[in-house]
């Protein structure tokens, strides 16, 4: 590769980023990174009533979650100016046509055509019309959307993922590009702005490689460079559902909100459907040298959203605690005593955010659980005194255990219930010297505390 890649991710602000805008998101920002080039995030928020300032500030900061800075930015909403100059050389250069036909009309002419056995192809007969009839059409009040004119010919590529690939755009309708109230769909706009800011690499999905087709020939029309195309595979839920972002609990906000590592959510969706194993991947660099185009897969990337939960356990369990340690503080642990806490209790974990309940664990009020009070009566008149240290719980139970004859489960089960008031959690190793002797002692004589 010669020159530094721009590529680009492209939102509509017209809903919540879901997990499976991060694949497109994130292999774009992971290009650039392993190739030492650039990301740019362009909002196509042409369409003026869907588009929202709340969905736009979402996906910057959903970007920002998942530890993706762009290093350009703009509005498609602020370069009207430069669409309507483009539209007006297609205009003067016979590519972009005038088309008076309504929707109802249009969906008649689609019915005809499939009752025939033919395409449902637009048949161009906007062309036909005199300047009379345009004027004609405009003094009933109708005003007209714009076609741009295909050439009836294959377009062929090398994708970056796919390979050799082409459409024929014989077979496809002229595309509209200007509504008849003016305002672009997404094509002009999209081709407009990778020309002008200089795109070398358009990664996207691989619903968009027919789109591929009438683009290259765009860019044709317009002069400008056609940069290289690489469409992936989609994530799909396990069973084969598309996902949109009307699947509200896969919103990156909602993951976020949830408690999921950003490194989790950012492994499952590049990995999974990928010649690599799904595995937590906590550096982005890291992450960058897993990332070929040419390893993704040509199925659908199905991925099961409970493998969240395992690749965000293991993050959590490998996590250092100078990652940890500002999340402990707003959950309420001593920073004094954080660091020893959070080693004792990461294993247990599946969020950071579950911390908090064995912080209320350790520093009480606990409910204990005396199912033996013979036993745990013995086990109190045997706790050593303090302070307790990381040898105290073997040091005690070994006493225990030589006193009473109890082992294994009989011995732990017994003593954990009545220190925790729960059946599992962390080592009580660990734990033990966090409750302390005053906190134990009360909990073993029954009392909350």
């Amino acid at each position: 590769m010669s020159a530094a890649p721009l590529v680009r991710f492209a939102p509509s602000p017209t809903g919540f980023l879901h997990i499976g805008n991060a694949r497109p998101a994130l292999l774009n920002a992971l290009y650039a990174r392993r190739h030492g080039g650039r990301f740019l995030l362009r909002l196509d928020d042409t369409d003026r009533e869907r588009s929202t300032r709340e969905f736009a500030q979402a996906v910057e900061t959903d970007l920002a979650w998942l530890g993706v800075n762009p290093d350009l930015f703009f509005r498609q909403s602020d370069r009207t100016a430069l669409y309507d100059a483009a539209a007006a050389r297609l205009k003067a250069a016979g590519r972009l046509y005038a088309c008076y036909e309504t929707q109802e009309e249009l969906e008649r002419r689609r019915k005809r055509q499939l009752g025939r056995g033919q395409p449902p192809v637009y048949d161009r007969a906007a062309l036909s019309l005199t300047d009379s009839d345009r004027a004609a059409l405009e003094a009933e009040g109708r005003r007209p959307h714009w076609r741009f004119l295909l050439d009836h010919r294959v377009v062929a590529w090398t994708d970056l993922v796919r390979g050799d690939s082409h459409v024929d755009c014989a077979s496809l309708s002229d595309p509209v590009l200007v509504r008849a109230d003016g305002s672009y769909l997404y094509t002009l706009p999209s081709v407009v702005d990778d020309a002008e800011t200089g795109v070398t690499h358009v990664i996207r999905g691989e619903d968009h490689v027919t789109n591929t087709g009438v683009q290259v020939q765009l860019f044709e029309a317009l002069g400008a460079p056609v940069p290289a195309f690489g469409h992936h595979n989609l994530l799909t839920t396990a069973d084969g559902e598309g996902l949109s972002k009307r699947l509200g609990h896969l919103s990156l906000r909602s993951l976020r909100e949830a408690g999921y590592e950003p490194a989790a959510v950012r492994s499952l969706a590049v990995l999974t459907g990928s010649a690599e194993a799904v595995r937590p991947v906590a550096s982005l660099d890291e992450l960058a040298t897993l990332t070929d185009l040419a390893h993704l897969s040509r199925a659908p990337a199905r991925f099961d959203p409970t493998e969240l939960d395992g690749l965000n356990a293991r993050l959590v369990h490998d996590m250092p605690f100078a990652e940890a340690r500002e999340r402990l503080t707003a959950l309420g642990v001593p920073e004094e005593i954080s660091e020893t806490f959070w080693l004792a209790v990461r294993a247990n974990l599946a969020r950071v955010s579950e911390a908090a309940d064995w912080w209320r664990v350790v520093n009480g009020p606990v409910t204990p659980v005396i199912q033996d009070p013979a036993f745990i009566a013995q086990a109190a008149r045997l706790l050593p005194e303090g302070p307790f240290g990381p040898t105290t719980w073997k040091a005690w139970t070994d006493a225990v255990k030589a006193a009473t004859g109890a082992k294994g489960k009989a011995l732990f089960m017994p003593l954990r219930l009545a220190l925790t008031g729960l059946e599992h959690g962390p080592d009580l190793a660990g734990l033990l010297p966090l409750i302390g002797r005053e906190r134990a002692l009360e909990r073993l004589e029954g009392q909350v505390a």
